[in-house]
């Protein structure tokens, strides 16, 4: 193999600007091809979460009709035609990335039935060019000849089998053709039925649009009724904030007693573990034991158990017995998959702090999300655990903990209860009934707290905690 050479300046900077330009497309490519880890969801998938977000949609209207009873207006109405809009927002979204994967459907279909139609003309083509050359020799002198013609007798049978196949090839090419033609029609029907899927799609946006208009109307509407009632609101606020500071120092006190209680549980539990392994035991090998003499043991020297291992620096605090610990780690486990502490319901306040609808330079803290549901709904367990507490705060609504290993969960809004201190509760166990808010609408307030230790409590956001499925 010989090794190009040359001398012209001018050529050897277009290669080193060829070589340059293939490095960097190649690495470009490459970390595409790697950098990318997006997966589209399935056409399926999309659909599901349609139909999930159009049932959401539907159970919001049914609550916003039983709102409007009401001639005067809510921030429970304003608070479900805010959830309302957004979720029509959400599902012009899904429909939009629904009609962006159709039109990718019918790009590759079309493609395809492009690829199948060269083929079958090139089926066609070398079947014509098969017929042309059996009609040239369909003489039967030809064929005896073609046979007599052969060397020998094997010859002649290699030339029998070879007309064989040749007729078989023929048979082949006409079962391809209609095979390849199948394919096309079959083809050409999905891609009917996707332009079908996509028409529909589109009418369902233009619907969707105008229902958005009309949600985003209704709710300007509520916003201007309740603007001339700022100061009842700004009173309201802080009669919630004063409600809910004393409600969040009640379920921190219990917290610290749970935890506090089962801190005991668990260095009791400690202590009769160590107290049996450091139980006198005779030695199993007395050379070992003592090594020096006959190798028997003395009787003049005291036993000495063998001392236990110092714990780990980086052990975690002896908190919980092992099956409250298996219990939290069950209930973190399904981070995301908990059910709903109602069988039907839409969230109508979030988490955290957050401006009031109506008074932006308001912030509102929430240590969890209201979920506003059917009248007399039933309220239930989330997750199997203990009953911690059953109390109130001076008012008439009832609020229920129950302890999962760290982790609680508080269920506020009980009209009554049907569970008391220390029971075990299953998971979507009835726990009590929904009581109404000051506004008349059936609200529960659900939060979830953690103990960290030594004092420490977070609440966590329950709206990543629960699933889909009520």
């Amino acid at each position: 193999m010989g090794i190009f050479v040359t001398n012209s300046p001018l050529l050897m900077r277009k290669i080193c600007f060829l070589l340059f330009l293939f490095i960097s497309v190649s690495a470009s490519a490459q970390q595409v091809v790697t950098g990318s880890n997006y997966v589209p969801p399935t056409k399926a998938q999309l659909e599901a979460k349609r139909k999930e977000i159009q049932d959401a949609i539907n159970e919001t209207e049914q609550q916003l009709n039983e709102i409007k009873k009401n001639k005067n207006a809510t921030m429970s109405q304003l608070r479900a035609l805010q959830y309302k809009l957004a979720q029509r927002q959400t599902l012009i979204g899904n429909i939009n990335e629904e009609i962006g994967s159709i039109d990718n459907t019918i790009v590759s279909s079309s493609k395809e039935i492009m690829t199948l139609k060269q083929k079958l003309e090139l089926l066609k083509i070398r079947y014509a060019q098969s017929l042309r050359y059996a009609y040239q020799t369909r003489s039967s002198y030809d064929m005896l000849a073609f046979l007599f013609s052969s060397q020998d007798f094997n010859d002649a049978v290699r030339r029998m089998k070879y007309l064989k196949k040749f007729r078989e090839y023929r048979k082949q090419q006409v079962d391809q053709i209609h095979q390849t033609q199948n394919q096309i029609e079959h083809k050409i029907g999905d891609l009917n039925k996707e332009k079908q899927e996509k028409d529909q799609l589109l009418m369902n946006q233009k619907q969707q649009t105008v229902a958005l208009q009309g949600d985003v109307q209704q709710t300007n509407n509520v916003i201007q009724s309740l603007k001339g009632k700022e100061a009842e609101l700004a009173k309201e606020i802080e009669k919630n904030r004063i409600v809910a500071n004393r409600i969040n120092k009640a379920i921190g006190a219990i917290i610290e007693r749970e935890m506090a209680a089962a801190l005991k549980k668990a260095e009791e539990e400690e202590k009769k573990r160590l107290a049996a392994a450091n139980k006198p035991t005779a030695p199993v090998n007395p050379k070992e034991t003592h090594p020096a003499g006959n190798g028997k043991p003395d009787p003049t020297l005291p036993y000495v158990a063998p001392k236990p291992k110092p714990a780990r620096a980086d052990a975690p605090p002896l908190m919980m017995t092992p099956t409250e610990v298996a219990l939290a780690a069950n209930f973190e486990g399904n981070h995301g998959k908990l059910y709903w502490p109602v069988a039907q319901g839409s969230i109508s306040d979030h988490f955290g702090t957050h401006p009031h609808p109506l008074a932006p330079s308001v912030m509102v803290d929430q240590a969890g999300i209201d979920i506003r549901t059917s009248p007399s709904a039933a309220v239930r367990a989330v997750f199997e655990g203990t009953v911690s507490s059953v109390f109130s705060t001076g008012g008439s609504d009832l609020i229920v903990i129950i302890q999962h290993g760290n982790y609680f969960t508080v269920y506020n809004g009980l009209a009554s209860v049907s569970v008391k201190n220390g029971q075990h509760v299953d998971t979507r166990q009835t726990i009590g009934i929904v009581a109404n808010n000051d506004e008349g609408e059936p609200t529960v307030n659900f939060q979830i707290w953690k103990s960290a230790g030594k004092g420490a409590k977070v609440k966590l956001n329950p709206e990543t905690w629960i699933g889909k499925a009520h």
